[in-house]
């Protein structure tokens, strides 16, 4: 799915509608996009940006679209952030069912993503024991990358690509072990030391890492 990503970036086509609902996968379990309805050219050479009106998810679109209606291709960057925050912790970005201070998905992650022992709390059970803690750790630094407040400063599709597929093949090839049981207290402190040094190099790829509260914007709905 990545990949479709990348091709519609260098087509300088923007998706405009990135969720999980609009992610489809084959008998192969390949991810496909679908949905193009509101898919966008993207600003031409002598522009930066393509103003429009703001429609789209709620929780998904990036706050600068929100705001003012310009559209690059670094926010579809924002939307993918959101969805590997989703597949993370097995919430919806917007749930207002939940609890008033859960409603929010990336405001909820927050806390989280800065406590060493609180972490693997956020993780989706249903992926337990498929992964380590050390493999999401990664998955959730480049979704922090993606969600970085100013727009120039998130990657490229190109640089996310590359972050993603070598987690998969670390994971594929069997380099990220499940955690085992800790046997002293020796282990166990050292296994919080490496946790905190990785969730300490987490932060630091978006120290300014701010997200934006205000998600009852003028949005229009799409299924």
């Amino acid at each position: 799915m990545v990949s479709d990503i990348e091709n519609i970036m260098y087509s300088q086509i923007i998706f405009r509608d990135m969720k999980t609902s609009n992610i489809l996968l084959d008998e192969h379990w390949n991810a496909k996009l679908s949905d193009f309805g509101l898919a966008r050219l993207g600003p031409s050479e002598e522009s930066s940006h393509v103003s429009t009106a703001v429609v789209g998810t709620i929780g998904y679109a990036a706050p600068e679209y929100i705001h003012t209606g310009r559209l690059t291709t670094k926010s579809d960057i924002w939307s993918y952030g959101v969805v590997l925050y989703e597949l993370i912790t097995g919430r919806r970005p917007m749930d207002r069912n939940r609890p008033r201070g859960e409603q929010n998905l990336l405001e909820w992650v927050k806390p989280f993503v800065s406590d060493v022992k609180k972490f693997p709390s956020i993780i989706d059970p249903r992926i337990e024991g498929n992964c380590s803690v050390k493999s999401v750790t990664k998955l959730a630094f480049v979704a922090n990358r993606c969600l970085v407040r100013h727009p120039r400063s998130r990657p490229k599709m190109s640089e996310v690509v590359d972050m993603v597929q070598k987690i998969l093949e670390n994971v594929e090839t069997g380099t990220l072990e499940v955690p085992r049981r800790i046997s002293s207290e020796e282990e166990r402190k050292k296994k919080g030391l490496d946790l905190k040094k990785r969730l300490a190099d987490l932060k630091a790829g978006e120290v300014k890492w701010i997200m934006w509260t205000g998600w009852r914007a003028k949005l229009v709905k799409t299924h």
